[in-house]
């Protein structure tokens, strides 16, 4: 896609979207990508159901939640409305939302623990739902973060296909705030690639050009769509 075949897309899309979409154009061509390798995911989390319809009108199909509850409480009937709507889910799960999650998302990119592990397979064979798993990394190992350290990725990911039948498509990483957000994408793709996963899921709003250069199939972008979020009382 051209410049100007950009400019023919996103002509019509919200202010957010379209700017966001010829950022994502621009990353793949100087990549030298494909625009369609790249899952463009709005995360809408504190967003309601008033602001997400536009941007489900404009065309976009693929959206994040960070919390279950709230999913589950706005998105069914905006599903309803308009089929064929992908769900995923970017926050951290708790076990016993393991059961809710498999029924509601499509994919869940924040498996990072042996107990989640167990849920979801449970899960996933009870309900014959089987939602695209992504391994949640903690690539600046910080203690306040979820996820899995660099150095015990690979075991964990054989456990989840050894011990729990689990079929891992990929690996998901939020960088430190304070670093450059490169070399984490890089360690993250170093890793996927050495146990032959094919998803990435990296790169928010203030990243996802450079997360693209380093081969991200899935970028979660919130407030570059639609705006500041509200306030959490």
């Amino acid at each position: 896609m051209n410049d100007t075949d950009a400019s023919n897309v996103t002509g019509s899309l919200p202010t957010g979207l379209a700017t966001v979409e010829r950022e994502i154009v621009t990353a793949c061509r100087d990549a030298g990508r494909d625009r369609a390798s790249v899952t463009l995911m709005a995360v809408s989390k504190t967003f309601g159901a008033a602001e997400i319809s536009p941007v489900i009108a404009a065309g976009q199909r693929v959206f994040g939640e960070n919390r279950v509850q709230e999913a589950k409480a706005k998105w069914p009937e905006l599903m309803s409305a308009h089929p064929g709507l992908a769900l995923h889910l970017i926050g951290p799960l708790q076990s016993n939302k393991a059961k809710e999650a498999v029924a509601l998302f499509d994919a869940i990119h924040s498996v990072d623990r042996p107990s989640i592990c167990e849920a979801l397979a449970k899960e996933i064979v009870k309900q014959a739902r089987k939602p695209l798993l992504f391994v949640q990394l903690n690539t600046g190992e910080e203690p306040q973060k979820a996820g899995i350290a660099p150095v015990d990725a690979d075991d964990f990911i054989a456990r989840c296909h050894q011990t729990y039948g689990l079929e891992i498509s990929g690996l998901m990483c939020i960088p430190p705030v304070d670093e450059a957000p490169a070399p984490h994408f890089a360690l993250t793709a170093k890793i996927a690639a050495r146990n032959g996963l094919k998803l990435l899921s990296m790169g928010m709003s203030a990243d996802f050009p450079i997360a693209i250069q380093f081969g991200a199939t899935h970028v979660r972008v919130g407030s570059a769509i639609f705006g500041h979020r509200p306030p959490l009382v």
